[in-house]
């Protein structure tokens, strides 16, 4: 029988810390993880990698999340591959701002395992 082959999820995350949590998780659960630091890598990554999902933090250093997903949403070749913010910054009205920059969703930091989970299989499905 054919197994399905591991969904892929790029992680767009400078901080080390949060990278090696994104990666434990998501590879616990089935996803294969690519990584990115910055905006410019994850454009790069994106068009040698096609995934099925990209996580994107919102504060990179060189490029930004918004300002790489804007690039991505408009033109890539991954014009279609979900982006979800994952932010600190999750206040009231947060949500609509990110969702007005093109996000196709967003999640809180710090994160909670079973509703991130939940999130990334929910984005990877739609």
């Amino acid at each position: 029988m054919m197994q399905n082959p591991k969904k892929k999820v790029l992680v767009v995350e400078d901080n080390p810390m949060n990278m090696i949590l994104i990666k434990e998780i998501l590879a616990v659960n089935g996803f294969e993880v690519i990584e990115a630091y910055n905006g410019h890598d994850a454009i790069k990554r994106v068009s040698e990698e096609m995934p099925d999902l990209i996580l994107m933090d919102l504060n990179l250093p060189e490029m930004d999340g918004v300002t790489a997903t804007k690039i991505l949403k408009s033109n890539s070749p991954g014009k279609d591959i979900p982006i979800v913010a994952i932010t600190a910054s999750a206040m009231k009205g947060d949500e609509e701002k990110i969702l007005a920059e093109g996000f196709d969703g967003y999640i809180a930091k710090p994160i909670e395992m079973k509703k991130f989970i939940k999130a990334v299989a929910l984005f990877i499905k739609k």
